[in-house]
C-alpha cells in the first residue's frame, strides 16, 4: 500500500519534549510513526500487540526494565495505543524524568488519559491534492488512509462500521442492545449535517429521547470519536440566532455505507449535503491542526436565514454544490453581513473560476481549500 505524507510535523517538537499523539482508528497513527518518524524514534511499543499488553498489564515496569538493560537515555520512544494501559503513564514520568526520554504516546483519543495533544485525522486536501481526487470518489471512500487507498473500499468501510459496533461500543459495555444502537446509527447517518432534534430521532428510531442523547454523547466521547457537534454562533444582534447545534459524522463513507447509497455524482439528492459535509472536515482539521483556538460554528435565525460555517470572527462560509452561483445563493452571508463582524464571506461552490459578487468571494472548492491550508485568509 502506497504512503501519503501527512502534513503533521512533530520531528522538531520531539526533540525537546514528550507528545501526545490522539486520532481515531485508522487516521493512521502507527504508520505516521513507521514513515514519517523512523529517523527520529528509537524503540516502538505497540499495545496492539496482544502478548506485549498482557504482559504490561501484569506488570507495568516491564518496559522501563528492557529501556534500562538497554541503558537507553536522551532518546525519543512511541507508545502506541496507550490508552489500553494508562498506568504506564507513571513509568513514563520515571523514565522522563530519570533517564531524560521522550516520549511519543498515541491513543485513539485523549478521553481515557485526561490529557491533551496533537489529533491526527483523515486525510486533508494538502495531502491529497496531487493524486487528482474528485468530490465523487471522496465521498465514495472517505478520507480515512486504509479506505482512500483501498483497492476494495466498500468491504473495507463495511468492515469499520462492524468493527466499531463489536469492539468499541460492546468493549466499552456502553449498551447492552447492539442492534438497537445499529439502528440509531442508520437514523443518525440519516441527519447528519443536520441540526439536532432529539425528539424527531428518537421517534425515527424506535428509541426514548434520552436514549438517542445518550448514544449521541457515545458517538463523541468513545474512542473511535465517530462524530463532533457544530454550535451555534449567537452573537448576532439584528438577528436572533437558534439554540440547537448541528451533527457532522467524523468521516463521510460510514453515512454513506449506513444509508445504503452505492453512487455518488452532482445530480444525486445526496451530493450537496456531502459537499458541505467534505468542506466541515476540512474546516475541523485545519483548526485541529493550524488553530487550536479557533472555534468552529454555524449560524441559523428563527425565521431560516442560514451561514453553514463561521470561523470565530473571520470566516463566514456557505457552501453551494453549483456550477452556477445565482444571488439566491449569497442571502445568508448578505444577512450575516449586515452584522459587520467577519473579515471574509465566501460562498463555496463547484464553479471553475473565481469571481467577486455583491462583495461576497465565491470560490471553486479546489482554490478554496488551497487559500485555506495556505492561511491566505489570516492575513487581512
Amino acid at each position: 500500500m502506497n504512503y501519503i505524507r501527512r502534513i503533521v510535523s512533530l520531528e522538531e517538537s520531539l526533540k525537546e519534549k514528550s507528545l501526545f499523539l490522539f486520532g481515531p482508528r485508522q487516521t493512521g497513527k502507527s504508520s505516521y510513526i513507521k514513515h514519517q518518524l523512523k529517523d527520529s524514534v528509537s524503540l516502538v511499543y505497540s499495545l496492539l500487540d496482544q502478548a506485549l499488553l498482557l504482559r504490561v498489564l501484569a506488570d507495568p515496569s516491564i518496559i522501563r526494565k528492557e529501556i534500562e538493560a538497554r541503558n537507553l537515555s536522551n532518546c525519543v520512544i512511541a507508545i502506541d495505543e496507550i490508552q489500553k494501559c494508562p498506568s504506564l503513564l507513571d513509568e513514563i514520568h520515571w523514565l522522563i524524568e530519570e533517564r531524560g526520554i521522550r516520549f511519543l504516546l498515541t491513543g485513539s483519543s485523549a478521553r481515557s488519559l485526561k490529557a491533551k495533544g496533537t489529533n491526527l485525522l483523515g486525510f486533508v486536501y494538502p495531502e491529497i491534492k496531487d493524486t487528482n481526487v474528485s468530490l465523487e470518489q471522496i465521498f465514495m471512500k472517505g478520507l480515512l488512509p486504509p479506505h482512500f487507498l483501498s483497492q476494495n473500499p466498500e468491504e473495507d468501510i463495511a468492515s469499520y462500521v462492524q468493527t466499531y459496533l463489536k469492539e468499541e461500543i460492546a468493549a466499552e459495555g456502553l449498551t447492552r442492545n447492539l442492534p438497537g444502537f445499529s439502528r440509531f446509527l442508520e437514523t443518525a447517518s440519516c441527519c447528519n449535517t443536520q441540526i439536532l432534534n432529539y425528539t424527531n430521532i428518537a421517534s425515527d428510531a424506535q428509541l426514548p429521547r434520552q436514549t438517542v442523547t445518550q448514544r449521541y454523547q457515545i458517538l463523541i466521547d468513545t474512542q473511535q470519536q465517530e462524530g463532533f457537534e457544530v454550535p451555534v454562533y449567537k452573537k448576532t444582534v439584528k438577528r436572533k440566532a437558534i439554540e440547537t447545534n448541528k451533527f457532522y459524522f467524523f468521516d463521510i463513507a460510514p453515512v454513506r455505507f449506513l444509508r445504503k447509497i452505492t453512487h455518488i455524482n452532482e445530480q444525486s439528492s445526496e451530493f450537496g449535503e456531502f459537499f458541505e459535509h467534505y468542506i466541515c472536515m476540512e474546516l475541523y482539521a485545519w483548526i485541529a491542526y493550524k488553530h487550536p483556538l479557533y472555534e468552529l460554528a454555524y449560524w441559523r435565525t428563527a425565521t431560516g436565514v442560514e451561514v453553514d460555517f463561521i470561523v470565530n470572527e473571520r470566516l463566514a462560509i456557505e457552501v453551494k454544490s453549483t456550477s452556477l452561483v445565482q444571488k439566491k445563493h449569497l442571502k445568508g452571508l448578505q444577512a450575516l453581513r449586515e452584522e459587520n463582524q467577519m473579515r471574509h464571506y465566501i460562498l463555496v461552490c463547484t464553479e471553475d473560476r473565481p469571481q467577486l459578487i455583491d462583495g461576497i468571494q465565491v470560490l471553486p472548492w479546489k482554490y478554496f481549500l488551497e487559500k485555506l491550508w495556505k492561511d491566505e485568509f489570516e492575513e487581512n
